[in-house]
C-alpha cells in the first residue's frame, strides 16, 4: 500500500467518497452528528432514505461548510478510508450525549473532533486507520486546529468492526493522543498540534 495517502475531502473526490460508503454498506454518509430527530427517526432514515444523508453531505461539501470536513484515504483513485474531522462546534449533538456532557461548551479554542472512521472492508487491517489518524494532525493544522479530540470506545475484550466506528483506542494512543476526560467505555482523548 505504498500509494496510500490521506487528503482532505473535496468536491473532486465526492464520487470516490460516495463509492466508499456504498462498499461499506453505510447509509449514514456521516450525517449522524447533524441529524436532529429522535433515535428511531434516524434508524428509519438509514433503512429507507440513506440517499437523503448522502445528498445532505454532498450539498454541504459543495457549499464549503465546515461540518462536511473530513479526510479521505486514497489508494490510487480508490477511496479506502474516511475520517470525519470537523470543528467541535460543528457537531453540537456530541455535547448532548450523556457520556460527553462534561465537555466544555462555547468557544472550542480550535478543537477539531474526530467524528468517525470508516475503512473499506477489503482494506481493514492494512494500516488505513493509522494513515487517517496521522494525516489528521497535518490537515487539521492547515485548517487552523490547535487540538484534535477523539472519542473511541473502550472494551473489555476485542471490539467488533461496528463497535469501532469512532476509531480504535489503542491506535489513537499510539498516535500521540492522551486522556482528557471521560470514564468507563467512552473516554475523550486529545492531541495538541
Amino acid at each position: 500500500m505504498s500509494d496510500l495517502r490521506a487528503v482532505a475531502l473535496s468536491p473532486q473526490l465526492a464520487a470516490a467518497w460516495t463509492d466508499l460508503f456504498v462498499a461499506c454498506e453505510s447509509g449514514c454518509y456521516c450525517r449522524y452528528w447533524h441529524f436532529t430527530g429522535a433515535k428511531n427517526e434516524w434508524l428509519l432514515r438509514l433503512a429507507t432514505h440513506p440517499e437523503d444523508n448522502r445528498d445532505e453531505q454532498l450539498a454541504r461539501l459543495d457549499a464549503g461548510d465546515g461540518e462536511a470536513r473530513g479526510i479521505i484515504a486514497m489508494e490510487g483513485d480508490l477511496a479506502v478510508g474516511w475520517m470525519k474531522l470537523t470543528p467541535r462546534s460543528s457537531v453540537p449533538k456530541l455535547a448532548g450525549l450523556p457520556v460527553y456532557r462534561s465537555l466544555p461548551l462555547g468557544d472550542d479554542g480550535g478543537v477539531y473532533s474526530v467524528g468517525c472512521l470508516l475503512v473499506r472492508p477489503s482494506h481493514r487491517g492494512r494500516g488505513v486507520a493509522r494513515v487517517l489518524i496521522e494525516g489528521a494532525s497535518v490537515i487539521a493544522a492547515r485548517w487552523g486546529a490547535r487540538t484534535l479530540e477523539a472519542y473511541p470506545r473502550r472494551g473489555d475484550g476485542a471490539l467488533r468492526p461496528d463497535e469501532l466506528w469512532m476509531g480504535p483506542l489503542s491506535l489513537f494512543e499510539q498516535c500521540g493522543f492522551r486522556p482528557f476526560s471521560g470514564e468507563g467505555p467512552y473516554p475523550v482523548l486529545r492531541k495538541a498540534l
